[in-house]
């Protein structure tokens, strides 16, 4: 009996592509995607967007749940807050992978309550 050549065998599974935080248009790490709530899921939104960690923190850090309703449901509308295009141009030059914990902006602080255990 003769031998079959070898022939290339093709595999039907394709790596996904990677996806890119459209943010600060880094690759996303799978251990550093969050969903981010465009419009607060507390007022109504269904739609998502993956972010990088860091950046999706970054966006609670700085607006409120009204202000994100409002005003920055997109996210070209975030990128035209000036703390936000700071906070991208310093998170662009980090690898991927890259995380830093976020502080509360002061912006928010001032009017908010405090919360916490006493």
């Amino acid at each position: 009996m003769a031998r079959k050549r070898r022939e290339e065998i093709t595999s039907w599974y394709q790596k996904p592509e990677p996806e890119v935080c459209p943010l600060c248009g880094r690759i996303i790490p799978e251990d550093q995607r969050d969903e981010h709530h465009l419009v607060p899921k507390s007022r109504g939104g269904r739609k998502t967007q993956a972010l990088h960690r860091i950046c999706h923190r970054q966006i609670h850090a700085l607006f409120s749940e009204a202000e994100l309703e409002k005003s920055y449901a997109t996210v070209e509308a975030l990128l035209e807050h000036e703390e936000m295009r700071r906070f991208v141009a310093w998170v662009v030059k980090k690898p991927p992978g890259f995380y830093d914990g976020t502080k509360r902006s002061n912006r928010r602080q001032q009017g908010s309550p405090k919360r916490g255990f006493r």
